[in-house]
This record gives C-alpha cells, sequence and structure tokens, in this order.
C-alpha cells in the first residue's frame, strides 16, 4: 500500500458565486486525491475552533484521510475569497488564520512511515523541508514562485518537485524543469494548464497534452496532477502511464465546484459581511 503524507496549507475556498466555501489547499487536496487514488495518507496541518475548521475536519475524516496530526487550534480557519472569469478561478483575497504553524520533533519522526511527503510553497514551511526530507522522499511544489535562489535550495532535497507553469512557454517550462532537475531534484513537473503537462527525470522528458474536459472550476487542477504524479512514481508506474492518468484525473477535478468537494455554506465569523460587500 502507497502511503504518502502531506504537511502544511489547508484554507476554505469561499466561492462569491454560489455563497459555498470548499476545503482546499495545496497540502490538503494532495492528501485528499493520495486516498482516492487507492493510497494511504495523513495530513498534518492547522485549523481553527470554528465552522470552516468543522468544515475541513469533516471532509478529511470522510475521506479517510489521517488525522493523528491535525492541530485544532483556537483562532479563525484560512480562508479565500474565490471569484470567477469564465471556468477560471480568481483570487480576491484571502487570510491565512492559524495554518501558518511550525512542525514539531513528533511531526517530522510521523513522516518516516509514509514513502513521501508532499510539502508547498505557500506553507511556509521551508525552514522544515530539509528535516522532513531526512525522514522520507520529498515532494515540494514550487507554484508560480519563480526565484532561482529558492529554486537552488530547495530542489537538492527533491524527490519530485513541480511547478505550476500556465504562464509559461514550452521553452520557458522546460528551461525551469531543467535547472531544477540539475540542481538535484529526482523528478520534475510542470503542469501547464489546457497545455498539458512535461514531467523531467533521468529517465528523460515526457509529455502529456490536457485531457478534455467540461470545464466548470479549474481550481485543484493543479494539485490533481501533483498527486496522481507522485502517486504513480512511487507506485512504480511507467512515465507515460501515469501522467495520462493525472491527466484524465485532473480533467475530472475541472468538472465540479471546489478542489475536493464537501462544499458547505460560507460561515466565517466576523467576514460575512465583508463578504456580500464584495459580492453585490
Amino acid at each position: 500500500m502507497i502511503k504518502i503524507a502531506a504537511m502544511g496549507d489547508n484554507v476554505v475556498d469561499c466561492y462569491l458565486s454560489n455563497g459555498t466555501m470548499f476545503p482546499g489547499g495545496n497540502c490538503l487536496n494532495v492528501s485528499v486525491f493520495i486516498r482516492r487514488f487507492g493510497g494511504v495518507s495523513a495530513y498534518i496541518g492547522a485549523i481553527g475552533q470554528d465552522e470552516a475548521g468543522s468544515v475541513i475536519e469533516k471532509a478529511l475524516h470522510d475521506e479517510n484521510v489521517d488525522l493523528a496530526r491535525l492541530r485544532i487550534l483556537k483562532g479563525a480557519t484560512a480562508y479565500c475569497i474565490i471569484g470567477h472569469r469564465d471556468a477560471d478561478r480568481v483570487f480576491v483575497r484571502a487570510d491565512l488564520g492559524v495554518s501558518m504553524f511550525s512542525p514539531s520533533s513528533d511531526d517530522i519522526a510521523f513522516l518516516k512511515d509514509f514513502a513521501a511527503v508532499h510539502i508547498g510553497q505557500s506553507s511556509g514551511l521551508d525552514d522544515h523541508v530539509s528535516a522532513a526530507a531526512t525522514q522520507t522522499l520529498l515532494s515540494y511544489d514550487f507554484s508560480t514562485r519563480r526565484d532561482p535562489e529558492h529554486r537552488r535550495t530547495i530542489a537538492p532535497l527533491c524527490f519530485l518537485a513541480s511547478i505550476s507553469g500556465g504562464d509559461l512557454s514550452h521553452d520557458e517550462a522546460l528551461a525551469i524543469a531543467t535547472e531544477l532537475r540539475d540542481c538535484g531534484a529526482r523528478w520534475v513537473l510542470v503542469t501547464r494548464g489546457s497545455e498539458g503537462a512535461i514531467l523531467l527525470g533521468a529517465e528523460g522528458l515526457f509529455e502529456v497534452a490536457a485531457s478534455p474536459a467540461e470545464l466548470v472550476d479549474t481550481l485543484g487542477a493543479g494539485d490533481t496532477f501533483i498527486a496522481r504524479t507522485l502517486f504513480g512514481l512511487i507506485a512504480g508506474e511507467t512515465p507515460h502511464a501515469l501522467l495520462s492518468a493525472a491527466a484524465v484525473a485532473a480533467a475530472e477535478t475541472c468538472r465540479y465546484f471546489g478542489a475536493v468537494g464537501h462544499g458547505a455554506p460560507i460561515k466565517l465569523s466576523g467576514v460575512v459581511p465583508e463578504l456580500q460587500t464584495i459580492s453585490s
């Protein structure tokens, strides 16, 4: 059984269009998708003692994600206000709440029982990725962060380094992937939205076109692609097979609202009046 942990960010994505909030965040999403792909997963992170936190906790529980290292803290759960332009998401504003946390020594030791751990740059855990990488294989999502010094610092620790490259040309995407690989990342994934994705590693360069989909909401598609790629690499699948499966899975995520579903009416203490102002 493939066991993969995710440590870092979570959020409720609040959709102005329908008054619904959905659990999300790069690391939370990866933990859910790993379970859906047939693996065992655990989520390490922090939520608040509020309605949004309860929605996140229930969703993870219903998805059978291990919550042994989930912190429930005083304060507000992170939220992000989401608008849409066609089916593509637009980030209006966000508040990180209690989601930015420092893992304990027990959290780091917990990782040794997993084949890999996924951490995203938006989680603010860069000071801890080295310790995590001593326990298991590291998957790291650089997202849209592009500063070369950051890449050179993190890449040597990575089993899988991922980049969100929907704004990059093919040559630009390949150049960044090559730099990350040359800096030490074993595998590099660049997701490029409707242009598909590329995967670069010691076995060569592999590419896949985006799978056709009726677009409802693109939020979470990149996280789906990362999770399926990581799962496939750990499982020993061929690059062609795992990329094809990842493209299909990402297209499926685009067919519904929210990265992982589990929607609930927006209920954020002290924020709802502001939402009504934004949406009016």
